[in-house]
């Protein structure tokens, strides 16, 4: 079950709207990067499950996480359906977020009452997940869309609340453009973790 409600997962983002996103194949430099961000300030973090064995280190991540970080909310990323859903929420996930919109993900999540973020391209996919029961809705991919998007989506729907990911940047002048059009969170992957910053160790 996961630790923290939906409740108090949204007034952690609410506090500090920024949601890294990160994979690694070593479980040991994904807790070195957890706890960067948690001793920076975040308190809510995705992992994406991506390649063989992001699993296995998520698993292992909840457990580092719950004893080592007890106010950051730990998440998984790249959800496809159902079946996989399930089976993060048997691993403690305190979240879920999708690239794409699917109802069998969001019935698991209202099931076991956490927090859901399906993957949006569109202004009747982010209706459509408001109605599936997404209290967040994932903009993706934000640079491809653009600050423009959010604005003309905001007119019809202004009570849409949005994440944003994909090619948003860890800068003052990028962050601001995208708050200002009226985001709720952003979420940051490659471009706050370089390549660089690994290899430097």
């Amino acid at each position: 079950m996961a630790k923290f409600s939906k409740q108090e997962l949204y007034a952690k983002i609410s506090a500090v709207p920024i949601i890294p996103l990160f994979n690694h194949p070593e479980l040991e430099v994904c807790k070195s990067v957890l706890k960067a961000c948690y001793d920076g300030g975040i308190r809510v973090f995705e992992y994406t499950n991506r390649g063989e064995g992001a699993a296995e280190i998520f698993a292992e991540l909840v457990k580092y996480t719950r004893k080592a970080m007890p106010e950051m909310a730990i998440g998984i990323g790249t959800v496809f359906n159902a079946q996989q859903a399930e089976f993060f929420v048997g691993l403690d996930t305190d979240f879920i977020v999708q690239p794409i919109l699917d109802a069998g993900v969001g019935k698991v999540c209202q099931h076991h009452e956490i927090a859901w973020m399906p993957g949006t391209m569109t202004f009747t996919e982010i209706y459509t997940a408001q109605q599936l029961g997404a209290d967040i809705v994932k903009i993706f991919p934000a640079n491809i869309l653009g600050t423009a998007f959010i604005k003309a989506m905001k007119g019809p729907m202004p009570h849409a609340k949005v994440m944003v990911t994909g090619g948003v940047e860890p800068n003052a002048e990028n962050l601001k453009s995208w708050f200002s059009a009226g985001v709720t969170c952003v979420g940051m992957g490659s471009q706050l973790f370089p390549k660089s910053l690994f290899e430097s160790g």
